[in-house]
């Protein structure tokens, strides 16, 4: 669905850096790194990134007028 505002486990907000995070993985740079450079060192922060799945394109599909 949509990442989270912030960390489940520690609170810290991760939102923020979802999208240059997803741009640059695309990209083929290497999440640890993008990660890295992103500040995000906990991980339970990395976990959020790491695991997130984008479903939203699926279920649009189910949308009812």
């Amino acid at each position: 669905m949509i990442i989270p505002i912030r960390c489940f486990s520690c609170g810290k907000p991760v939102a923020q850096d979802w999208d240059e995070y997803t741009r640059r993985t695309v990209e083929g740079e290497n999440p640890q790194n993008v990660l890295d450079s992103l500040g995000h060192m906990r991980y339970c922060c990395r976990r959020m990134f790491i695991s997130h799945s984008e479903i939203i394109d699926e279920l649009m599909q189910y949308k009812r007028f």
